[in-house]
């Protein structure tokens, strides 16, 4: 089981490493994060907090895998759960209850 410090360390790699893609795969991987981003609110639901978020994350992101295939399947540089799933956790995150600018408010 991660602590949410862990996860948190692994999503903002995502981030970078989205932010670091190459500029001609950025839409691709941003389609692909983006998708990812409305299954986490469809899963999760309105209000969340950052423990129900690593919960998911600690299930696997397998699922995000597929549906990365499924919105980019010529393009399996937008496969990688490192950038794609990682970075979609991330930027969730920032939406949790208890989520304060990196930080899990107590």
């Amino acid at each position: 089981m991660s602590s949410y410090e862990t996860a948190r360390e692994q999503w903002e790699q995502g981030v970078k490493r989205l932010d670091d893609a190459y500029p001609e795969q950025v839409p691709t991987l941003e389609r692909v994060t983006r998708a990812i981003q409305n299954e986490l609110r469809r899963r999760l639901g309105g209000a969340f907090t950052l423990d129900e978020l690593v919960d998911l994350y600690d299930e696997g992101t397998g699922w995000c895998t597929d549906l990365a295939v499924e919105e980019a399947p010529d393009e399996p540089f937008a496969w990688d759960a490192r950038v794609v799933a990682d970075a979609a956790f991330g930027r969730y995150a920032r939406a949790a209850r208890d989520f304060a600018g990196g930080r899990r408010i107590s």
